[in-house]
């Protein structure tokens, strides 16, 4: 573990960071006075969608840390590339990778248009890898290098695949990077961990595709993410890499078993996430 357990003038690259969860890890890492290059596409404030890469930058600026609005589709190899050499430019390099950014979609073989079905292997899949094969060059000069991918256990049973086998799968395939990455660059010291929640979680995702208010408040809210997330990024890079971490295990570990803040109405039964039997 570092000797200094701080993100403290780390520079972390957030896909998706414009709000919920990738927002909460933003902020978490702010904290500690980190850089934080946000990776998103919103500009201009939507009804159902708050939040714009600005607005994320100011609320970044105000915790504590310093940001970078880069303006970016993930899906795009020149975007990507401009990000990655912005945030070099301005912070000197690179230290983190959080791939958060998701297209999701719960639909079946007949009413998932194929349109919705390459956005999600374009965001999920693709992107990932994209964003990560850019950021590499950075990482491996970085003392503690991490790239952490949310997205799910790799468990193969039916009941994970039945009625949205697409979205299971370009979100499986993140999982499979941290698999096959953590192996790849195990020697090289940088470590590739996946963490995924054990409850819903109140983001747009949710509130707008996943059931609404009801579901919201049988969730938890972003920040669970954020904390663990946070220790995770703290530990060795070189003894921490191949692991599909839960939320909640993770701060078991680090001794936070209270989780009732983190709850959004406090006493409600959790809305249990999907992919965990």
């Amino acid at each position: 573990m570092p000797a200094t357990r701080s993100l403290h003038g780390k520079t972390l690259v957030i896909t998706g960071a414009s709000r919920g969860i990738g927002k909460a890890i933003a902020l978490r890492a702010a904290q500690d006075g980190a850089n934080i290059a946000i990776l998103a596409k919103t500009t201009t404030e939507h009804p159902k969608l708050p939040g714009t890469i600005q607005s994320a930058a100011a609320e970044i600026e105000q915790a504590g840390g310093r940001a970078l609005a880069c303006r970016t589709d993930i899906r795009d190899d020149e975007q990507v590339q401009a990000a990655i050499d912005a945030t070099v430019a301005a912070f000197g390099g690179i230290d983190i990778v959080v791939n958060n950014a998701s297209a999701i979609s719960l639909t079946g073989l007949a009413e998932t248009p194929m349109k919705m079905y390459d956005r999600m292997f374009d965001v999920n899949a693709r992107g990932s890898y994209l964003v990560t094969q850019a950021a590499m060059p950075h990482l491996l000069k970085a003392a503690n290098p991490h790239v952490l991918n949310i997205s799910p256990p790799l468990t193969m049973t039916e009941r994970w695949f039945k009625g949205h086998a697409a979205y299971t799968l370009a979100k499986y395939a993140m999982s499979a990077w941290v698999l096959g990455m953590a192996g790849e660059f195990r020697e090289r010291g940088v470590a590739f961990n996946a963490l995924w929640p054990r409850t819903a979680i109140d983001t747009a995702a949710v509130r707008n595709l996943l059931g609404g208010d009801r579901v919201a408040n049988a969730s938890r809210k972003p920040g669970i993410m954020a904390d663990a997330a946070w220790y995770v990024l703290t530990r060795d890079s070189r003894t921490c890499t191949g692991n599909f971490l839960i939320d909640e295990r993770v701060l078991a570990e680090e001794g936070q078993t209270d989780l009732e803040r983190y709850a959004v109405c406090p006493g409600t039964p959790l809305f249990p996430d999907f992919f965990l039997d």
